[in-house]
Parts: structure tokens; C-alpha cells; sequence
């Protein structure tokens, strides 16, 4: 398989396999997202703070005949230079969201703020891109310019991010639209590590002008996407209702079941494929990850802000037993017990990855940035790049780096200086 930049990916997968089924991930293309230009961040706060609102809308508005099916057209002769369409995880950040979505509101079309509790992105922008393509055969110039121009920003948590990420790569546009995060989760993984920073935004209108500013002015880079195909086996009794999309976190986006006329259907199993852009883990780490998903998804009123969060999610780690691992569960939950793990190499040859008896979670990164920002694989010597045939890693590479954690204290010596965990591999 080949990405968009045209740069073979096909000898880099890695395979888990355990007694019940089995996990497959393979680069599978890549999308564009946004960085901010760091230089322009003070002159766009300023520049934002002069500018005034019908300026705004000159810049960013996009008229409702093109997002509104059946809308009069209004032809107009000044084309937005950086045409946005606004996507809010409403539900994230506690009230922030549901602030950030009235505030955007104000400055915009507020058929340009799409509420992600409301309306799916994915309906969205199909229904957009048909319009833009019966107005441009109509020989419409400011439709075309609007979609030669149009950028995108999403306001949620990494799995905000990773469903829009995954829903643009999946139209297979000729030109895809660029993202812009905004940090408004947990971890803040994505925004962090394209400069977007990891704490939940100000919502206020000078807050949001400033921020239009940064994504105008924002540099095109491309990011890594991964294809993860989950092989279950099938009960032998009963029926197995396999559980809808969004039941799942959205950093598994499209996250489904495959036909029974699949080729990549096994008989006596039931297979899922999915994709992600930021990581993946197994082991107790992603025990931990799931019981935050499902305890948030029962009780959003106790997720109020980021703090809470992040000491909710702790304290779901300390009563799963992440911190005492070694003495809670000796040997029954290590990595090396629970399942066998195979990586190809670039000669395209599998072969399986050894994993320490005490390692009880892996990590396979794709971008430097987990839990909130923190970095996993590290930088490592160059003595130890060259005896080990490994290269730094960069977002665009095709390239995973899988590290290893023993517990949760493990975990906690990424916050010292050149800490890391344990670098398994890199393929």
C-alpha cells in the first residue's frame, strides 16, 4: 500500500495474537493537518484584537448556498481567504465545549459551527463536497475557490480529532482539507504535538478571533494513518451483535464489522477493521484507557474539566491495580503471557518481537505524544540509533515505534529529564 506522499509502507505491520483472536495494524496513507507558525502567534493576537467583525467574516464566511442544500445563491465577488468549517465535540472540556460552539456561533455562519453531538462529520462534509461539485460544473468560480481554500477545525479530544482525521481521509478527496485541533480533552495528544498546545482554550470571542488568525497563517504538513483489523474468535453459542461505531472510542474511526464475503473474513471468527493516527496500546494501560471511556460515557457530569480528568483517570488506574502490577498480578497480565506479537520488517519477513516477562503494556506510537504530551520513545543516543538500526522519529515516516511499560511508576519516569519506557521496536 502507498500513502499520499507516495512513499511505500507495505513491509511495515505489526501482528498480536492472543487465545481469542488477534490485532493487525498496517500504514495505509496519510492526511494533512495544520501547525501553527510560531513567530505569528503574538502578531496574530494582535492583529485579531484590531480587526473588525465584518473582517472577520470576510476572511472565514462561507455563504449558505454552499452549506445548505436549497439555499438562494448570493454570488459575491470577494472570495474567503481561508474559508473554515467548525467542528465541536460539544461534550468536551466539561461546559467548554458547549461555550466554545456559542462563541463560534457569534463570529461565524453558524451553519459553519457543527455541533458533533447533533450531526455526524462525515454527512457533513459528503453533502458539502456534492454541492461544491454541482456548483463548480455550473462553472461557479467561488465554489471552486472555496474548495481549493477550505480548512478545517475540530475542537474535541484525540478522539474528536482522530474521527475527523479519519472521515476526511476516507472521502479520498483529490485535495483534502487541512485540520486545525483545538486541545479541548484529556491527553491533548494531537494538538501537543502539532503545536496546538495541550490545555483546554478561553472561549471567549477575542480568544476564538486570535485562533482563526494562527489556522489562517498555519503551515500544511502531512501525518501518518494506520489500518488496524481486529480478528475475534466466533461464540459457540448465541449470537454476537458487534457493537456499533460509536460505542467505541472515536480514535478507532470507522471502527467496523466486515462482511462474511470478505477476503478478509476467517472462517469461526469475526473480523473488525478500523484505523488510527495517534496510538495504540494494549495490556493494562488500555484496560485503564477503556474504564475511563465507559465511566465518562455513563457519568459525563462528573468530567467538569481537565484537572478532574486527569485525576479521574489516575484514580481508575490505582483501583485497576496499574500501580502495583508487580504484586496485584505477578505474571498473569504481562504482554509476553497474554498474547504473541510478530512485526515485519522492511525485507517483508515476519518475525516474532521478543517482549520482557515484566512488560504488561505496549504502546505502538505514530505521533511523540502520549498521555498528555509526555514521549514514550525518547530520544535515543546516537550510539544506540546506529547499533540498533533505528532512525528519530516523524510523523510522516511510516514508521511505528513500540515501547513498553511494567506499571504505572514505570510510566511516571517520562516526566524526568531523557526518560522513556522500553523501546521494543521500530517498523
Amino acid at each position: 500500500m502507498k500513502n499520499n506522499n507516495k512513499r511505500s509502507f507495505a513491509g511495515n505491520q505489526t501482528e498480536m495474537r492472543d487465545k481469542k483472536g488477534f490485532f493487525n495494524s498496517v500504514a495505509s496513507g496519510s492526511g494533512t493537518i495544520l501547525r501553527p507558525l510560531h513567530d505569528l502567534l503574538h502578531r496574530s493576537s494582535e492583529e485579531a484584537a484590531a480587526t473588525p467583525k465584518s473582517k472577520i467574516l470576510n476572511n472565514y464566511y462561507i455563504p449558505n448556498y454552499i452549506l445548505v442544500s436549497g439555499s438562494e445563491v448570493q454570488r459575491s465577488s470577494l472570495i474567503p481567504s481561508c474559508p473554515v468549517l467548525v467542528f465541536i465535540n460539544s461534550k468536551s472540556g466539561g461546559q467548554l465545549g458547549g461555550k466554545l460552539l456559542l462563541t463560534y456561533r457569534s463570529l461565524l455562519n453558524e451553519n459553519q459551527v457543527i455541533d458533533l453531538g447533533e450531526k455526524a462529520p462525515d454527512k457533513v462534509l459528503h453533502q458539502l463536497y456534492v454541492t461544491l461539485e454541482k456548483f463548480k460544473a455550473a462553472g461557479d468560480v467561488f465554489a471552486s475557490e472555496i474548495e481549493k481554500r477550505l480548512r478545517l477545525i475540530v475542537a474535541g479530544g484525540d478522539g474528536t480529532a482522530s474521527w475527523l482525521l479519519g472521515v476526511v481521509s476516507d472521502l479520498k478527496l483529490p485535495h483534502s482539507p487541512p485540520v486545525a485541533t483545538v486541545p479541548l480533552g484529556t491527553g491533548n495528544n494531537i494538538p501537543f504535538s502539532f503545536g496546538w498546545g495541550k490545555k483546554n482554550p478561553n472561549t471567549d470571542q477575542q480568544a476564538v478571533l486570535s485562533f482563526l488568525e494562527q489556522v489562517k497563517n498555519a503551515k500544511e504538513m502531512q501525518i501518518d494513518s494506520w489500518h488496524i483489523l481486529m480478528r475475534m474468535k466466533a461464540p459457540k453459542e448465541g449470537s454476537f451483535d458487534p457493537i456499533a461505531p460509536l460505542e467505541l472510542p472515536h480514535s478507532l474511526h470507522a471502527f467496523h464489522r466486515v462482511s462474511q464475503k470478505d477476503k478478509l473474513n476467517v472462517e469461526g471468527h469475526h473480523t473488525f477493521r478500523g484505523g488510527f493516527w495517534n496510538y495504540f496500546s494494549m495490556g493494562m494501560d488500555a484496560q485503564v484507557s477503556y474504564a475511563f471511556h465507559s465511566e465518562r460515557k455513563l457519568h459525563p457530569e462528573k468530567f467538569q474539566n481537565q484537572l478532574v480528568n486527569q485525576s479521574t483517570y489516575l484514580k481508575l488506574a490505582g483501583t485497576q491495580g496499574w500501580f502495583l502490577a508487580p504484586l496485584l498480578h505477578p505474571s498473569s497480565r504481562n504482554i509476553a503471557q497474554m498474547a504473541k506479537v510478530k512485526i515485519m520488517k522492511k525485507q517483508g519477513q515476519w518475525e516474532e518481537l521478543h517482549i520482557p516477562r515484566y512488560i504488561r503494556s505496549i504502546v505502538c506510537l505514530n505521533l511523540p505524544s502520549f498521555s498528555g504530551g509526555l514521549d514514550p520513545w525518547g530520544k535515543p543516543f546516537r550510539k544506540k540509533l546506529r547499533e540498533r538500526g533505528l532512525t528519530p522519529p516523524y510523523v510522516d515516516d511510516g514508521l511505528l515505534e513500540i515501547v513498553g511499560f511494567r506499571d504505572a511508576w514505570h510510566g511516571l519516569v517520562l516526566l524526568a529529564p531523557n526518560g522513556h519506557g522500553t523501546r521494543l521496536a521500530q517498523v
